[in-house]
């Protein structure tokens, strides 16, 4: 699976995030982290709302992203791992 977390530098909670995903290197996937600053495009939509994770999904029309329901900043690693596990079953289905 690949995810996506749009980020920015200085923000705490983009980094705690970070810092729990890293910790969860051992599930299956790819971590690509954007920095909203770099793109307008992603900085409108983004400013607000960050940290955004999202799931890249494979479509007849190409990559989709799927953002993933957002957690608490002061969710555990293992609240985090969970949530991701439930979007890895289907991955592992196929």
């Amino acid at each position: 699976m690949k995810l996506v977390l749009y980020s920015k530098p200085g923000c705490h909670l983009c980094e705690g995030l970070e810092e729990k995903l890293a910790a969860l290197a051992h599930l299956d996937f790819d971590l690509e982290i954007r920095d909203i600053t770099t793109q307008a495009a992603w900085f409108q939509r983004y400013q607000y709302e960050i940290p955004v994770l999202c799931r890249v999904v494979e479509t007849p029309q190409g990559e989709q992203e799927a953002a993933l329901p957002r957690l608490s900043p002061r969710a555990p690693i293992a609240r985090v791992e969970q949530m991701l596990q439930t979007y890895l079953e289907p991955d592992k289905a196929k």
